[in-house]
């Protein structure tokens, strides 16, 4: 099931579309990379523009070649970019996306990443291993971003990587609409973390869903992309167990956790991510009948064979446009219906 909402987001009124439309729209520039147009092109109409033209191509020994192929001079670009898998192409494409807007004297350039490859590697756990998501963030201010937006880090400590601002706006509003409109009674809910460093998140998530109760599975991680569960701590017993974690990768955590939780009593399991990276087997996991159903949003595109019944997508598009719009407007997030997105 695909939510693919593309109607024009409640933030803004048609007035205020018309007048962005008609007046901002030589200021306010939006490009797409490779990686995710579709999700671009979202955002994009709900901002009421259309995308800049660019020119990628890669060349026949794999170098990536970019143009805009219209002025930015003087405009505050976006560029629309998750480094989602093949990471290291669509990291690349972004640093060029980048380098040519400088290049071509736009005024500001936001790079706006909805999905942070490397964020994982934000410190050292072994002797003599790298911090790459430091790296990465170095090698976006120097190519000359003036700014990041990025949805759902992997942990916050990722922005003071960036010497340049950061906002980080969060997911949690788009899957929480969603689940109220199940009605699902809080006395049958539970939110469960998939493991201790997700508890944060999960008794967030818990507190928007009527205070729900939290439990929390205890698993012993064996190498990369390996999990073992250990003990689930909370009671599940006849009730519906929401998992949240910010992204599913292998699918190993989630899976691991969900089998746990059928065999503690749980009714009805489901998972929510906000990243769906799905390196194999993650769909062979995902669709094998432990999960009611599978939410996740279009930070990263899902390849048609990947679709199973269990899975529904939402689109993160209005969250983002309506960012960009305060973004650039110079607005703040500080205060309701706003403070959700975390904008400073």
């Amino acid at each position: 099931m695909l939510n693919d909402d593309r109607t024009m987001p409640s933030f803004m009124t048609s007035r205020e579309v018309r007048s962005l439309s008609n007046k901002d729209d030589t200021r306010l520039k939006i490009f797409s990379g490779t990686a995710n147009p579709a999700l671009s092109q979202e955002i994009a109409s709900c901002l009421g523009l259309d995308l800049g033209k660019i020119n990628i191509k890669r060349f026949a020994d794999g170098e990536i070649y970019v143009q805009l192929q219209e002025s930015v001079r003087g405009c505050d670009v976006y560029l629309v970019q998750p480094t989602c898998p093949p990471a290291n192409e669509n990291l690349m494409e972004l640093l060029i996306m980048i380098d040519a807007c400088r290049r071509a004297s736009a005024k500001t350039i936001t790079a706006v990443i909805p999905y942070f490859g490397y964020a994982r590697a934000d410190r050292k756990t072994q002797g003599r291993e790298s911090i790459a998501a430091k790296l990465v963030a170095n090698l976006i201010t120097e190519a000359g971003a003036h700014r990041v937006l990025a949805l759902d880090l992997h942990s916050g400590q990722s922005m003071g990587y960036f010497d340049i601002p950061v906002d980080h706006v969060y997911g949690q509003p788009v899957i929480l609409d969603y689940l109220a409109s199940k009605a699902i009674s809080s006395d049958d809910l539970v939110v469960v973390s998939p493991d201790v460093g997700g508890v944060a998140r999960a008794r967030a998530f818990a507190k928007k869903l009527s205070d729900a109760p939290l439990a929390i599975v205890d698993k012993r991680r064996h190498g990369h992309n390996l999990a073992e569960v250990m003990n689930l701590i909370g009671d599940v017993k006849g009730k519906v167990a929401v998992m949240v974690d910010d992204m599913i990768d292998t699918a190993g955590t989630i899976t691991k956790g969900a089998a746990l939780l059928r065999q503690e009593g749980a009714r009805e399991v489901y998972a929510c991510s906000t990243h769906a990276v799905f390196s194999p087997p993650a769909i062979e996991r995902l669709s094998s009948g432990l999960f009611h159903e599978v939410i996740i949003t279009n930070t990263i595109p899902v390849s048609e064979e990947n679709y199973f019944p269990q899975l529904t997508v939402l689109s993160v598009a209005n969250l983002l446009g309506e960012t960009i719009w305060r973004v650039h407007d110079d607005s703040s997030g500080d205060y309701e219906p706003y403070a959700c997105l975390g904008i400073d």
